[in-house]
């Protein structure tokens, strides 16, 4: 996606290997990447000195512009340990106001790439779910990533609303929720039960309604999660 980082993105690079792989503990690491199912490995530093290393490699830069973002993002898809996507998702939260509905494809290539909740889900909400909202004409994407074959993209299709609160399209919510009910991946189905739990923090009633309309389609996990909060 990206064959030469602009300079802001290649400086943080740079900064983001030398100063957190100084930072590396390899035997916490180890830990880190078994609670992880062993899926990744991890560089051993844990979220609160994540932080804090990330903000001593942006000391002192510019602001980065949507290339900055997309190259850092590739790049840190490219390594291997864990810490290094977290970082971009942290980068990609803080800026997403400035990504133009192009990054969409961005985002899907990070979604479905090296792909676990961990990464998945700050992406989902925080960087689909802010380019759908600042462009609605991204909306269509999200009907084609409710059907298709990657869970994960489904997984994404279904959450992106979660902080839209007042704003969220119940419509579209439910209509997602009912056209993978009977989704076989675990996440999936959590998904659905989490979004229905977060819209119920808005609209209750419009939730118990659904969730008893559709009992018999919906997974019991769904279930549970969407009335975990409403008495």
């Amino acid at each position: 996606m990206v064959d030469v980082a602009p300079p802001l993105a290649a400086a943080v690079l740079d900064r983001l290997t030398t100063v957190f792989g100084a930072a590396a503990d390899p035997a916490r690491g180890t830990g880190m990447a078994a609670y992880m199912r062993d899926r990744f490995p991890f560089l051993g530093i844990p979220a609160p000195a994540r932080t804090a290393l990330g903000r001593q490699v942006l000391a002192g830069l510019g602001r980065p512009t949507e290339e900055d973002l997309r190259a850092v993002a590739v790049g840190c898809w490219a390594l291997p340990e864990r810490e290094y996507q977290y970082f971009a998702c942290d980068w990609l939260r803080r800026h997403a106001r400035i990504c133009s509905a192009d990054f969409l494809s961005t985002a899907r290539a990070l979604v479905t790439t090296r792909s676990w909740w961990d990464t998945v889900d700050p992406l989902a909400v925080h960087l689909v779910g802010r380019l759908v909202a600042t462009h609605p004409e991204l909306v269509p994407a999200m009907d084609d990533w409710i059907g298709d074959d990657d869970p994960w993209l489904v997984r994404t299709a279904i959450l992106h609303q979660l902080s839209y609160r007042e704003a969220t399209d119940a419509g579209r919510l439910f209509r997602y929720c009912v056209r993978q009910a009977g989704h076989p991946d675990f996440f999936v189905r959590k998904a659905i039960g989490w979004a229905l739990r977060e819209h119920a923090r808005t609209d209750p009633e419009a939730v118990r309604a659904f969730v008893a309309a559709h009992r018999a389609r919906l997974a019991p996990l769904s279930v549970r999660e969407a009335l975990r909060n409403i008495t």
